[in-house]
């Protein structure tokens, strides 16, 4: 049966295989891993023993082509990568993308996954969150980057190394400034796992002091801007500036804020400034 199996597997502790993925790692024919020597020793844990082949940033393009043909043959096969699920941040895309392209069937093996495992005890929003992968590796580009959210809404989640993330919790302290809710999962699973809570500012003199390790892989959780989404929050905003701007710059400025309808923020604003609207062509 010519079918591609994605297996997730665990981010840390080993327990965490699902019955599902264990059942299919020893039914396939063929195992291709982001790194063969980490799958060996899941698989010699699990007892089991298959044939395993290199799939990494480095041969992507080349082992892709390798494992369609394999599967094309009638060989069954599982794409692993070091930990969780592949393609989060890991090697896979060009895979599924060409076995997609040639009709083959591909099944997902959910399991693990490190955003998702971290999100769901962060005490941040979670109905809306995006996932930026790793951080850029120089202070411009994360500092550009950063630059890019400051005014996004939903929880932001980045991954980070040991090496740059002291680095790189500065650089959120530049740019959003260090009141800023962040939670930072250092470990998730294992034996040393660490999960802290507080302010960029809070968050730096935890790394100051020690409570913070800087030990392992990371995930960076931080606060959205906060939206509003009441009449009140926008008729505060609108009767502020007000005071200071003309309708068109305040329903301007007010839009960008609340995420509203310029439109309807100018009709708010010509009422709470008592104007009447019929003359609104005059003032806009």
């Amino acid at each position: 049966m010519t079918v591609l199996y994605v297996v997730a597997t665990p981010i840390g502790n080993l327990e965490d295989i699902s019955e599902r993925a264990r059942r299919i790692l020893s039914e396939v024919d063929h195992i291709a891993a982001e790194d063969t020597r980490h799958t060996g020793k899941l698989l010699a844990h699990l007892g089991i023993s298959k044939p395993v082949s290199s799939y990494h940033d480095h041969n992507e393009a080349q082992a892709s082509q390798k494992l369609i043909d394999l599967i094309n043959a009638g060989t069954s096969v599982a794409l692993v990568s070091d930990a969780g699920t592949p393609l989060i941040s890991d090697p896979g895309y060009r895979l599924i993308k060409l076995a997609r392209e040639r009709g083959l069937q591909v099944i997902p093996v959910p399991g693990p996954s490190a955003l998702v495992t971290a999100l769901s005890v962060a005490g941040l929003p979670s109905d809306q969150f995006t996932f930026h992968g790793f951080l850029p590796a120089k202070t411009r580009a994360r500092c550009d980057l950063f630059q890019k959210l400051l005014n996004a809404t939903g929880t932001q989640i980045f991954y980070e190394s040991p090496h740059r993330v002291v680095a790189s919790i500065h650089d959120l302290a530049s740019v959003f400034g260090e009141n800023r809710l962040l939670v930072v999962a250092r470990e998730m699973t294992k034996t040393f796992e660490q999960i802290t809570y507080g302010s960029i500012f809070e968050t730096l003199r935890m790394i100051e002091s020690g409570e913070l390790k800087i030990k392992g892989e990371f995930v960076l959780l931080l606060e959205g801007q906060m939206a509003f989404d009441s009449r009140l929050d926008e008729d505060l905003i609108l009767t502020e500036l007000l005071a200071e701007l003309p309708v068109s710059k305040v329903a301007e400025i007010t839009a960008r804020l609340t995420g509203k309808p310029r439109k309807l923020l100018y009709k708010r604003a010509l009422v709470l400034k008592g104007v009447n609207n019929g003359d609104a062509g005059a003032t806009s």
